[in-house]
């Protein structure tokens, strides 16, 4: 695409609210928003809502690594079809840990990249001391563990602390997996001494208390350092309150929500097996949890949305039993058409959706104001939705390298018509255009290095 664009016509959602305009897209950017005469080709998007693109800040792609589960070509081409323009990844089969690796990867992803990509670094113990290299080399987190989980070390109270603080003396921000790894490891123990293998185990080998009591450590370090925290994938509107209660104390601490939260009950597992095992478990026993978690959302309890998207294959997920199958769901192809399902059905509004899975996480990890809005001088990211349409979840339309969806036969309000990236179209009808032309966006303390 040459010369400027008008996309004219569509209702164009902000968190603030929506309003009739056009945009005129030039160089990659947003030129001008409202009611304006058109300029160069001209994208009708009169029937239809513009979106910005959703920026998903939580996706494992496997890339370098075990690729056969996902690589960096097919994730971002799900992410790019389903109306995600941006994504934070980090991959625990080859951790990024020091800046060599960071650098390596970069490298590697040259070409292979639909949508634009930060890129976060995971936490070892020993690596505490050279966080702040880390972050000067340009990752967007730092990904830390409390319970041993994917082969990358828990680390405990006495490890947590010193980390936090180290990332409070450079303005860093990391993403936490909150698990007590004192109450899984017991539980596991006692699991495996009784012979157990029936997949209703995961509900207590990972089980509420064991978030609960991490989460309650992890916002009460957060609160001593001073550190920026994000709380991953807070299954329960309960932990979700112990993060929002450690808000209101003026700790800057947030809990992210995942869709397996909101859309898939506990007991299934029990049919479903490893197709549902992912951690923390689903937590929904009935419509009463489901629609607290609904309620958190909307009132701004949970910060922001992610996929947290690990997937595996069908086979991958049916070798052994429930103890050695992969953790992780699919996600990127689902994702926003879940919660644009909820905004068009009243759930939620167009407005929560685009604060939630747009401009919230773009601000959380320093990707704003290029990221996660259509004003004027951001990046002209954005998705074109028709609101009357439907879509089938059906695996054989999963984009993913997985190849099924958890939402399988679920039929969703609203329709992805096409996504652009920086005003190219990187998507449309749902197939990928696969130009390739995604970009590494160095974290915000790469200007410091």
């Amino acid at each position: 695409m040459t010369g400027p664009v008008t996309v004219k016509g569509g209702l164009v959602v902000a968190p603030t609210g929506r309003h009739r305009a056009d945009l005129i897209v030039s160089d990659g950017r947003i030129e001008a928003v409202g009611d304006l005469p058109s300029i160069g080709r001209v994208i009708d998007a009169s029937e239809l809502i513009v979106l910005p693109g959703m920026v998903d800040t939580h996706v494992h792609l496997m890339d370098p690594g075990p690729t056969e589960r996902e690589d960096f070509p097919t994730g971002t081409r799900a992410a790019a079809v389903r109306g995600v323009t941006t994504i934070i990844e980090h991959t625990h089969g080859h951790p990024v840990r020091r800046p060599a690796d960071l650098e390596a990867k970069r490298s590697h992803l040259d070409g292979r990249a639909n949508v634009d990509f930060g890129l976060a670094a995971h936490l070892w113990p020993e690596d505490i001391p050279g966080m702040r290299d880390m972050w000067q080399a340009g990752v967007t987190f730092f990904k830390i563990f409390t319970c041993t989980t994917h082969g990358v070390p828990g680390l405990g109270s006495a490890e947590v602390e010193p980390a936090l603080r180290n990332l409070a003396t450079f303005g860093g921000r990391a993403l936490v997996h909150c698990e007590d790894e004192s109450l899984t490891s017991q539980a596991e123990r006692a699991l495996r001494e009784h012979g157990r293998i029936d997949p209703w185990l995961l509900t207590e080998w990972r089980s509420r208390e064991a978030e609960l009591v991490a989460i309650a450590t992890v916002t009460a370090l957060a609160g001593t350092t001073g550190a920026s925290v994000t709380v991953a994938h807070v299954s329960t509107p309960e932990a979700a309150e112990i993060v929002s209660n450690a808000r209101r104390d003026h700790v800057d601490v947030v809990a992210e929500a995942c869709p397996q939260y909101f859309a898939l009950d506990e007991a299934e597992v029990i049919v479903q097996g490893s197709l549902r095992k992912f951690t923390p478990p689903a937590r929904v026993r009935s419509e009463t949890d489901r629609d607290a978690m609904w309620a958190a959302l909307s009132s701004g309890v949970f910060s922001h949305v992610s996929t947290d998207h690990a997937p595996s294959t069908l086979s991958q997920k049916a070798e052994g039993d429930i103890w050695s199958a992969p953790f992780g769901l699919p996600g990127l192809d689902t994702t926003l058409p879940y919660f644009l399902d909820a905004a068009l059905s009243g759930r939620i509004g167009l407005e929560d959706l685009v604060r939630l899975y747009s401009a919230a996480p773009a601000r959380r990890y320093g990707l704003a104001p290029s990221k996660g809005s259509l004003e004027v001088g951001s990046d002209a990211d954005f998705v074109l939705v028709d609101p009357s349409g439907r879509w089938e979840v059906r695996d054989e339309d999963i984009v993913s390298k997985a190849g099924w969806s958890p939402y399988t036969g679920r039929v969703l309000q609203g329709a992805i018509v096409a996504t652009y990236l920086r005003g190219e179209p990187i998507a449309v009808d749902g197939r990928a255009t696969d130009e390739r032309t995604g970009r590494f966006i160095p974290g915000p303390g790469a200007l410091l290095g």
